[in-house]
């Protein structure tokens, strides 16, 4: 990816592989992000996120932000490029309400943001946002979640993780998303948590200061859990099995040393 240097100087030039090398990096800020997932049922929509501090002397970084009582994000990737689709969708929420007296369907927002993302791509003097989200929200069709991308894309899932090693997020997602139609808010909130802790490394744990879960319903809004809620789940998270370091070790030290082949 990094050899076409040639091709990747704005969003607009394709390489010779079809590829609009731009897009495919932002993309790539994504996957490096913190770790999101949301889960929805028949009436709840479930949203969790990891919070990483920049240092020990540092508070941790939040990353869902609520646009109104019945729709929140999440995000991976840049902060920074968050707030500014944060701060639009805000916008639209509340000329939506002042023109129709109405909440704005989910859907329609998510269509909206995409729109503006995919228009970063087509000038020279522009660059795709850094960030991908996860919409979560309840209107009049129920309970929603959307996943948007740099590129403009979007999709509705039943439940989904992006950020950096989520891959093991939705390997259990995938595993049990065909219980979570039926399943209750407390059931959806201790799903959540399993699994976020899928994705952190051996030696990182799940506490209430690095974990956030909102839930939005037909009938509550936005709601975050509090510390001392979460807690209850967290306490009944499977407890991971420490690696084995030692042999790990020794095989990465001696394989660049490995010259037969």
């Amino acid at each position: 990816m990094y050899r076409n240097q040639q091709y990747d100087m704005d969003c607009i030039t394709w390489s010779p592989g079809g590829r609009v090398l731009q897009v495919e990096y932002a993309m790539e800020a994504v996957k490096q992000g913190t770790p999101v997932l949301g889960l929805r049922s028949d009436t709840h929509v479930v949203l969790a996120s990891f919070k990483k501090a920049q240092s020990e002397l540092a508070q941790h970084q939040q990353k869902i932000f609520k646009i109104d009582d019945h729709m929140c994000i999440g995000i991976s990737g840049l902060t920074a490029d968050a707030r500014v689709l944060a701060e639009y969708m805000r916008n639209e929420c509340l000329n939506h309400r002042y023109v129709y007296d109405s909440p704005m369907l989910v859907g329609r927002l998510v269509s909206q943001v995409a729109d503006m993302s995919q228009q970063k791509t087509q000038s020279s003097s522009k660059r795709p946002f850094g960030v991908g989200m996860l919409v979560v929200g309840c209107d009049e069709k129920g309970p929603h979640l959307f996943e948007t991308c740099p590129s403009g894309n979007f999709f509705e899932y039943f439940a989904m993780a992006i950020g950096g090693r989520s891959t093991s997020a939705k390997t259990y997602l995938e595993k049990n998303f065909e219980t979570f139609k039926s399943t209750s808010e407390e059931g959806l909130i201790q799903h959540a948590c399993e699994a976020l802790n899928k994705t952190l490394a051996s030696d990182q744990t799940l506490t209430t200061k690095n974990m956030s879960v909102v839930v939005i319903s037909a009938n509550n809004k936005y709601r975050e859990i509090s510390a001392d809620d979460l807690q209850k789940y967290l306490d009944k998270v499977e407890k991971k099995e420490p690696e084995a370091d030692a042999p790990t070790e020794t095989a990465a030290a001696a394989a660049p040393m490995d010259t037969s082949g």
